[in-house]
């Protein structure tokens, strides 16, 4: 039987880490975390409790264990760079948290520490493994509905109605930005691998409620040459939803529903299509056999086997550094537009500056 790949944690501020620690540690994926680092001891101590993890006093004692052959960063994201840095010079695979990182600078250096020590680098993007998402996917790309005209996806979240979340690093400039570049980019990244990358960017962004959770309501449409247009619509002030996905397309449409927290995590009516296509010729809608989880925490743990096999290398990234890349510099894009009231092209050299 194969040993385990060993596993070290840079940071637990993320905490979608911790439902990876989780089923890491429930179900045999052949992945085994070790031993965790962050430089706030009070999350280092919760997790050193909940999952049995040796403590790290500094990044320098984990990353030099020999028994640890890759690392998940899930430390605030203004780290995200110092960190992967150190992780790839000493050789380490690395899984890498969302947002990839404040300023396409410090995703720079992100991409050219990966290349320079030929490390094995993912980022942890659930959406690209949701088995619903890598169906629409497939519809799309068999070319049975034709041309593709329009894409929406509405994504959101509560947490901009709580004024505790206020509070937290995940809208702290100084850590991650604020709501709209922690969480859109989730959507934005989706379109980006749903469809490729755009030519431009128009978007309207606003703060619509607390101050201290800017940024919290927006509409961005991306626009490929030769169509989609495709729109990410995004609030962080959604108590419910419903639908999350239409894709019209010359022969009819795709509809996906609860498939963000707003719509997810509320009652649903009985018997109701998660993912559905409608067949213009046909004249009737049918449901896809692949089910809506019941909760949105479904969805993120179902990130940690594709995590596990990209570890062992099983598989490839979910997304490269250069990918990363790319959809930091469509989100990032989205400022620029909000700020000049202008439609933006993606190789524009005013998204460096944001």
């Amino acid at each position: 039987m194969n040993k385990p790949i060993g596993v070290g944690i840079l940071g637990f501020a993320h905490g979608h880490v911790n439902a990876y620690c989780e089923e890491w540690k429930k179900t045999d994926h052949g992945v085994k975390v070790l031993a965790g680092w962050d430089h706030d001891a009070q999350r280092l101590e919760a997790a050193s409790s909940a999952f049995g993890l040796d403590v790290c006093a500094s990044t320098e004692e984990l990353l030099a264990r020999d028994d640890i052959q890759a690392v998940v960063v899930a430390s605030e994201t203004s780290m995200h760079a110092d960190l992967v840095e150190q992780a790839a010079a000493q050789g380490k695979a690395v899984v890498l948290q969302k947002p990839m990182a404040l300023t396409l600078a410090e995703a720079d250096r992100i991409v050219e520490a990966v290349h320079k020590h030929g490390i094995p680098f993912t980022i942890a993007w659930q959406m690209r493994v949701d088995p619903q998402n890598i169906q629409m996917k497939e519809w799309l790309e068999s070319g049975e509905l034709g041309q593709v005209f329009m894409v929406r996806r509405r994504h959101g979240l509560p947490m901009g109605l709580n004024a505790e979340f206020a509070e937290s690093w995940h809208v702290n400039p100084v850590h991650n930005r604020d709501i709209w570049a922690d969480d859109s980019s989730h959507p934005v990244d989706f379109l980006h691998f749903l469809l490729g990358v755009p030519e431009t960017v128009t978007a309207e962004i606003e703060s619509l409620y607390n101050p201290k959770i800017p940024m919290n309501n927006g509409i961005v449409i991306y626009r490929y040459t030769g169509g989609p247009v495709a729109e990410v619509n995004c609030s962080f002030t959604c108590t419910a939803a419903e639908n999350t996905m239409e894709i019209i397309c010359e022969r009819g449409t795709i509809v996906q529903n609860y498939g963000d927290v707003p719509s997810c995590n509320v009652p649903r009516p009985d018997g109701s299509a998660g993912l559905k296509r409608f067949d213009a010729q046909a004249g009737f809608w049918t449901a896809s056999d692949i089910e809506s989880p019941a909760n949105q925490g479904f969805r993120i743990r179902g990130l940690a086997k594709p995590l596990a096999e990209f570890m062992k290398g099983e598989r490839g990234p979910i997304a490269t550094a250069e990918e990363g890349r790319t959809s930091l510099r469509m989100v990032l894009a989205s400022y620029v537009s909000t700020r000049e009231g202008r439609r933006v092209r993606l190789d524009d050299p005013a998204i460096a500056e944001v």
